[in-house]
């Protein structure tokens, strides 16, 4: 069309080539300015996704637990001049031993206590702390639903019961009360079945039919047969950063009654009991050799980690020893079906408000 209007025009052909070779490059340029936006566009999307945490070394040790769990709550009941918050206390720990609670000293944190005793803050005793942030996120996404206000059922002297508001430990053990088991610290042990692998929890070995308890308040996000955890719940927190995995449920009746996906559960209700099954694709199949509850804990910071290779599972073997200080009672509710229920009630605060 341009040699059209040279023609018609009898315009300098120099001038109409230096025109063409001068819209071509702007031409160019406009081009490359938008690739460049999208990919800056695409990048800044990348760069956002990529800011959560991709892994977790929980090691914090059961004593570490307890004496922080302690502070916490003895200084929140006493109502304190200084409260602590027992996360923000192993975050300094886990600073002060690079991350590795086997170096943890009963006096480092007895002397961080003192500090803050004495009007310092926790803002001005990690500043210069690099990994304090990392820690303190890390471990609320483990414990932040473990210690805080809840109600609960007490028996009053007339038999009659009552709520009880209270603040403290409000996780509760997965085992029922006044039901043995046994484990030891078996995360990261082989396993062969379906594929050679890593175990991503800690087994609790007991008895066929010992009432399982939810740790924590959660929605069942998982309910059914796993060819690898035979009949299992999947159950995620209330503030969707832990998700508990409670697998090898009894055969035949591995479940609560009425118990369904999609629905919310309180810390130490009972959502099903202990059995052997699974490592078939078959249902309802005992493959497993010993009874026992395989408990698992996974961390999502970004629900791209679910059901994903970026999966986040943590050795929860500490968590169980620190947690046998709240064993939820329970009793036979249902003769016919032989199902359990919880003795006291217990009120999640964030259930009501």
């Amino acid at each position: 069309m341009i040699f059209l209007l040279i023609k018609s025009f009898k315009i300098n052909k120099k001038l109409v080539i230096i025109f063409v070779i001068i819209a071509v490059l702007l031409s160019s340029i406009t081009i490359f300015y938008c690739f460049a936006n999208d990919n800056i566009s695409d990048n800044e999307q990348i760069e956002e996704k990529k800011d959560f945490i991709k892994w977790v070394d929980f090691n914090v040790t059961t004593e570490a637990l307890n004496l922080t769990a302690k502070l916490d709550i003895d200084s929140h009941q006493k109502q304190s001049d200084v409260t602590y918050n027992w996360i923000e206390l192993l975050a300094y720990l886990s600073c002060k031993n690079g991350g590795n609670f086997k170096n943890f000293k009963s006096k480092d944190l007895n002397l961080l206590v003192e500090e803050l005793k004495n009007g310092q803050t926790i803002e001005d005793l990690t500043q210069n702390m690099k990994f304090y942030d990392y820690y303190y996120e890390s471990y609320l996404a483990v414990l932040g639903g473990f210690i805080g206000n809840y109600s609960i059922e007490v028996l009053n002297e007339d038999g009659s019961k009552s709520y009880q508001e209270k603040y403290g430990l409000k996780a509760f053990l997965p085992i029922a009360k006044n039901y043995s088991f046994s484990h030891y610290d078996d995360f990261g042990n082989s396993r062969s079945y379906g594929f050679k692998r890593t175990h991503l929890g800690n087994d609790l070995m007991g008895s066929i039919g010992t009432p399982i308890i939810a740790v924590e308040s959660g929605v069942i996000e998982n309910l059914g047969w796993n060819q690898y955890g035979g009949w299992r719940v999947g159950i995620r927190s209330l503030d969707t950063k832990r998700y508990y995995y409670y697998a090898h449920l009894r055969k035949n009746h591995p479940y609560a009654e009425g118990l369904e996906k999609g629905m919310t559960v309180k810390a130490g209700d009972v959502i099903g009991y202990l059995g052997m099954t699974g490592y078939s694709i078959k249902e309802n199949v005992n493959n497993i050799n010993v009874p026992h509850l395989h408990f698992g804990m996974q961390l999502i910071f970004d629900e791209s980690q679910v059901d994903s290779p970026n999966e986040i599972w943590i050795d929860v073997y500490h968590i169980i020893e620190f947690l046998m200080k709240n064993r939820s009672e329970v009793f036979m509710a249902n003769e016919q079906t032989k199902d359990y229920e919880r003795k006291l009630d217990f009120m999640e605060n964030s259930l009501v408000e």
